[in-house]
């Protein structure tokens, strides 16, 4: 069974983090690999530059966004493999968005709970 959860890489690593995996495409900015404390970048689990670029430029809306995000995890099957490459137990996914609950990461997070 595995609880996720969702950090930002700027907050403290504790030791209740569990196995931490970044899912950003981009790395962090200030951050060092040291400090950053990950097990995995999956960076193939996040959204095409393109759908990014779109979404952040406000081509598209959050709905579209989301549909597109969902069309490109199936086609891919980046989030079965993801699933399939963690352990059991807490695993956190961090990011550097500040808006989170207007970003990649709930869709991720449903289609993970779904695997």
């Amino acid at each position: 069974m595995r609880e996720f959860v969702v950090k930002r890489i700027y907050d403290e690593v504790v030791s209740g983090d569990g196995y931490r995996v970044l899912a950003d495409r981009l790395w962090p900015r200030g951050v060092s690999r040291a400090r950053a404390g990950i097990d995995l970048w999956a960076k193939e689990v996040t959204p095409s530059a393109g759908l990014r670029r779109a979404f952040h430029r406000a081509q598209i809306s959050f709905g579209e966004f989301e549909t597109r995000y969902r069309a490109e995890l199936a086609a891919s099957g980046a989030a079965a493999e993801l699933i399939a490459r963690l352990p059991p137990g807490r695993i956190t996914l961090l990011t550097a968005v500040k808006d989170q609950e207007h970003s990649h990461l709930p869709v991720l997070l449903a289609a993970l709970r779904e695997q």
